[in-house]
């Protein structure tokens, strides 16, 4: 039989799609996984490196630059199953990967998750075609958008988004996070994950603040860290079979557009770029992530595929970057296509390549890149030596990541994927990323035996905690795989119980319509079941959205939920708000008339048992806002401004008083309990800035408590200092009563601003350190 024939009678078998010699195999294979393949030192993997580039044509070293989606080698949907959307295509494959030598593909095919059995035949095929056709046995690296978990396994566990990870303020939820995510990625037969993402979520109109860790530098390169290392593990063996190499995205200052909008010019000066946006992405690379991807955007006219500034100055020579830098998705094509810089698709590569790409993510066309750069080589417009550097930069992340040796791992050999402890973990940070906003008059907890209505669009809607990036790209997926989970309604009735719960949605998203169309449901209903009820229980927010299809151009949360929300405040019965959404829409037309305000954020398939554990005080809130809430949307300064932005009114006849007034400010977060800070000190040694303070549970319930301190330079040179700026956080366990001192030792280097060139100015003067309401004054 050949090889084509033999690959149809598999697939019409049963729709499997890997030779059966591969399916026979994976039966023998025990379920033990195995640590590690074989610990090369750095020395031997660059010889090993050399010595296979100097076999390479360089077709073959062009085809390793290249990266293509699934869904070109892959058709569905697939008729012998109702599951499985993906039937490979031999002829493309064989095309692709053979003919073209491609090194690299990501993603799945149809936009929809696979099974861990699935991926395993799915990836496992895709290596055997390619090192069947290619005598250098190069294996493919296959990547995947695992943003919150194995994105796109069926099964795998799905953790609260980045944004709510950030508000757990817990670096050990984030990196036990990463740990799950690497092992379960694993599981699906894949080595390498495009995540995190380390933009600077600083603008709440951008539609992928939630995949950020907010607007502080700070916060985004210290849980930046720590999901590198959970991904990679603590000394970035990658070649362990349950680590997963890193990719740091999407660099840099993508999430600062001008428009608000994805994929539209930013203008960031140098100072600003390196004073907030770099620090999250510095600490990426010196967190020892192998890969990173480039910012899909433009700053200051230029595209950043093209800004060899950026790719080569800035980053692999400055910050000495040693890793593959991958495009995203077209965007070497988009700087001909869609930035006209290149008057076609070969100058594009040329402008790319040049600047400092490494691979490019192509989705579709993939030969006019591999053609066009052999070309542009052959013609001397791309020197062989940056092809080289590309080649070496993608074969040693292959050769670190044990693929020569174990180019597949088997889903049988990892059994704790989807377990109860990985289950816990993501509830876990769940639970305490929850943020309670406000609670007047002790609303919350919600007695037992209290009748409550339970109303809003997101009340009964897994799609609205999980967010977009789950199981397939926009979310619509997630109701197909989420049957088991709770929302907050079924969560509310299980604790509750079926007769104290009363549903009428109010408002609905309209099926199969864009993310943000919603209508009225039985509003009226609603606001009649008010009159039965004991509390009201009101879900809103948002459904669903990722990328450029997130932009909006309405900050104000939907005008049906705010007339919902306005009604039944109306009836007079005490509201509490409950809001999952992935950026804070505003609030301000109803917030003044609702009791309790908790925010959810997009908290995962436990986000519904976890708001409903908090909602009836079985967790004690302990979330911080990780941005600043705005009140207007004209009003979006955040937390990290000048002193311009908050003047107090003038004397005399011009009035040039600033209003800073957030609905809430960054780092606010109540809890069932009150904390008492005291005995604020401050010491400066050896460079090194002491602070400690002791902390107090008050109340009467044990409670978990952020520990946040600030520094402010009361005078700087030239540059106006910002009025503050978080320099160090913990989180810490108090049982009623109980009391801890909290030390923190910041390195006076923290301290330092970038001045107008991107380099660090470190200034003698008076500086302040806040914690709390605590303020104590040193001098440098």
């Amino acid at each position: 039989m050949d090889f084509g024939k033999r690959l149809l009678t598999v697939a019409l078998v049963g729709g499997i799609i890997c030779p059966l010699t591969q399916v026979h195999a994976q039966k023998k294979t025990k379920a033990a996984p195995q640590a590690k393949v074989v610990a090369y030192d750095s020395a031997t993997i660059n010889a090993r490196v050399e010595a296979l580039l100097a076999k390479m044509s360089l077709e073959e070293k062009v085809g390793q630059m290249a990266q293509i989606t699934l869904d070109v080698v892959g058709k569905g949907p697939n008729r012998f199953s109702s599951f499985d959307p993906l039937v490979i295509d031999t002829a493309e494959m064989q095309k692709a990967l053979v003919k073209y030598k491609i090194g690299s593909v990501l993603n799945t095919a149809n936009n929809k998750a696979l099974t861990p059995q699935r991926w395993w035949e799915v990836v496992s095929y895709i290596q055997q075609v390619n090192m069947k056709g290619n005598a250098l046995q190069i294996p493919v690296i296959f990547g995947i958008d695992a943003i919150h978990g194995a994105t796109y396994t069926a099964g795998a566990t799905l953790f609260p988004q980045q944004i709510a990870q950030a508000a757990t303020r817990n670096r050990e939820l984030v990196r036990k996070g990463a740990e799950i995510t690497a092992y379960e990625t694993r599981a699906s037969n894949t080595p390498w994950v495009f995540s995190p993402v380390l933009d600077l979520g600083a603008d709440p109109r951008f539609p992928r603040i939630w995949e950020s860790f907010g607007e502080d530098p700070y916060i985004g390169a210290q849980m930046g860290h720590e999901i590198v290392k959970g991904y990679e593990g603590e000394k970035n063996d990658v070649n362990d079979v349950t680590h997963v190499a890193a990719s740091i995205k999407h660099f840099l200052g993508y999430q600062a557009p001008v428009s608000g909008k994805d994929r539209t010019p930013a203008n960031i000066s140098k100072q600003q770029l390196y004073e907030y946006h770099l620090p999250a992405f510095k600490a990426g690379v010196e967190a020892g992530a192998h890969t990173i991807m480039i910012n899909s955007g433009q700053i200051n006219g230029i595209p950043v595929h093209a800004n060899y500034e950026i790719l080569t100055k800035l980053l692999k020579e400055e910050l000495g970057f040693k890793g593959l830098a991958v495009t995203d998705w077209a965007d070497i094509e988009n700087l001909y296509r869609r930035d006209h810089i290149a008057a076609s698709d070969k100058e594009a590569i040329m402008l790319a390549i040049n600047a400092g790409i490494d691979m490019s993510m192509i989705p579709y066309n993939y030969e006019p890149f591999c053609e066009g750069l052999v070309a542009l080589v052959k013609e001397g417009k791309v020197p062989q030596s940056r092809i080289d550097d590309a080649v070496r930069r993608v074969l040693r992340v292959k050769f670190e990541l044990g693929l020569f040796e174990k180019p597949v791992t088997n889903y049988k050999d990892y059994p704790k994927f989807g377990s109860k402890e990985f289950e816990k973990a993501s509830y876990d940070a769940a639970a305490e990323a929850i943020t309670l906003l406000k609670n007047e008059g002790g609303v919350l907890p919600l007695a037992k035996g209290a009748k409550i209505l339970v109303t809003g669009p997101n009340a009964n809607d897994i799609r609205t905690l999980d967010g977009a990036w789950s199981y397939s790209w926009q979310g619509e997926k997630v109701p197909q795989f989420t049957a088991q989970y709770n929302s907050i309604l079924t969560a509310l009735k299980k604790k509750a119980g079926e007769g104290n719960v009363t549903y009428v949605p109010g408002v609905s998203y309209k099926a199969n319509g864009k993310w943000y169309e919603e209508a009225p449901d039985r509003m009226a209903d609603a606001v009649a079941a008010a009159k039965n009820a004991d509390v009201i229980v009101m879900c809103l927010g948002e459904n669903s959205y990722a990328e450029k299809p997130g932009d909006l151009n309405d900050l104000y949360i939907g005008d049906d939920q705010t007339t919902l929300a306005q009604q039944l405040i109306a009836t007079g019965k005490p509201v509490v708000l409950v809001l999952t959404e992935g950026r804070p829409r505003i609030i301000s037309k109803f917030e003044q008339g609702v009791k309790s305000v908790v925010l959810g954020y997009l908290p995962g398939n436990f986000g519904g048992d976890a708001i409903a554990d908090v909602l009836y005080g079985d967790v004690n809130p302990s979330g911080k806002l990780p941005y600043t809430y705005p009140r207007y949307p004209n009003a979006l300064i955040g937390y990290i401004h000048k002193p311009s932005e908050e003047q107090t009114k003038a004397e005399g006849v011009y009035n040039y008083e600033a209003d800073y007034n957030p609905q809430y400010p960054f780092g606010a977060g109540l809890s069932y309990t009150t904390f008492e800070y005291s005995n604020l000190r401050v010491a400066l040694e050896n460079r090194v800035l002491h602070v400690s303070v002791d902390v107090k549970n008050t109340g009467t319930k044990a409670g978990k408590e952020a520990v946040e301190v600030y520094t402010s330079d009361l005078v700087a040179t030239l540059i106006s200092p910002d009025v503050k700026r978080l320099r160090g956080f913990e989180k810490i366990s108090l049982q009623a009563g109980e009391g801890k001192t909290v030390t923190f030792d910041i390195p006076v280097e923290q301290l330092a601003f970038a001045g107008v060139d991107g380099k660090p100015v470190l200034e003698p003067g008076d500086f302040e350190v806040h914690v709390a309401k605590l303020t104590a004054k040193f001098k440098l």
